[in-house]
């Protein structure tokens, strides 16, 4: 089987985009960390599972979702019950699975589609399409080819040296276009753009990947389609990197809604006095320099305030001001 790499265009913006996801993945990281990390990881799985699904047509909604989760009875159609509990069990199991492994990929489509499809955990023997209503958008290869071509896709995943930023948005495009399922496709190519990012960093499987989806869905298949007539799936890595950008944005802007007294206090000293120092807010408060400089030094890591200048003669800033 000769080398295979899929066609596409790292373009300006997706470089600058991946420096600035590198920067605030750690920033989410450091918000997951938090006395409330455990909750947010919850609520973002719930998130995560409801958005999948709901782009394939189901009903339920986030509490539907939570009581599942909870063990607990929800009235709704038998095969919508099924697909939820299934994402969850699936959820479950993929911190078990390596994104490099194509077998580890069947055993989760085997997982997420158990009872929704004739032959779970197989590649597709028919032909399928891609349509918008009543319009094909996109006739998928051919079934004979598809175990070559996931073949390829998975050699060049693990070999290739871009980054793996670039390599994960390249992957969920060519596993949509090469479409190797009778059925659940775009749920599996959704997780598994985000356990190959796990690889990257591992506050990414926390990250709603499928959520910024759906709320973005027809920019999704507009990026598809625009990579597909072009042949090069530029455009798809650019709109998935901006959107991931946005995410951990929205990620890390929340974290301010939660700030402390301390904290709070800090950012009004700053405001009101431009150039304050950590011992003077330390006097203003009634705390020891070292407690402010420690409040200063998180907020910083959490992308809330950012340092100008030398250490000496330098000053505190809140970001975005």
């Amino acid at each position: 089987m000769g080398e295979y790499t899929p066609p596409f265009t790292v373009s300006a913006k997706a470089i600058r985009l991946v420096a600035e996801i590198s920067a605030l993945v750690e920033r989410f990281a450091i918000r997951l960390e938090k006395a409330d990390g455990l909750r947010l990881r919850k609520a973002n799985r719930i998130k995560t599972i409801r958005s999948s699904l709901a782009i394939e047509g189901n009903e339920l909604s986030e509490d539907d979702v939570r009581t599942l989760l909870e063990g607990k009875t929800v009235i709704a159609p038998k095969q919508q019950l099924q697909e939820v509990q299934n994402a969850i069990r699936t959820y479950d199991e993929s911190p078990r699975w390596d994104a490099f492994s194509m077998d580890d990929m069947l055993r989760a489509h085997g997982c997420m589609m158990q009872g929704l499809c004739p032959e779970p955990g197989k590649f597709r023997r028919g032909g399928v399409g891609v349509f918008a209503g009543d319009r094909l958008i996109h006739m998928a290869p051919p079934p004979h080819l598809v175990p070559t071509l996931m073949h390829q896709l998975f050699n060049w995943l693990e070999h290739a040296e871009d980054h793996l930023l670039i390599r994960s948005c390249v992957f969920h495009y060519e596993f949509e276009f090469i479409h190797p399922f009778s059925d659940g496709n775009g749920r599996i190519g959704r997780l598994w753009q985000s356990l190959i990012l796990s690889k990257l960093h591992p506050g990414f499987p926390h990250l709603p990947v499928e959520n910024m989806v759906f709320a973005a869905q027809d920019d999704y298949y507009r990026a598809i389609q625009q990579s597909s007539d072009m042949a090069d799936c530029g455009p798809f890595i650019d709109f998935m990197l901006g959107e991931i950008r946005n995410t951990l944005r929205r990620a890390t802007a929340d974290s301010r809604a939660e700030l402390t007294d301390a904290e709070q206090f800090i950012i009004s000293c700053i405001r009101e006095h431009p150039g304050i120092s950590a011992r003077a807010m330390a006097e203003k408060r009634g705390i020891s320099p070292r407690q402010i400089e420690k409040h200063l030094s998180e907020m910083k890591l959490r992308g809330i305030l950012l340092r100008e200048g030398a250490r000496r003669n330098g000053i505190w800033k809140v970001c975005g001001e």
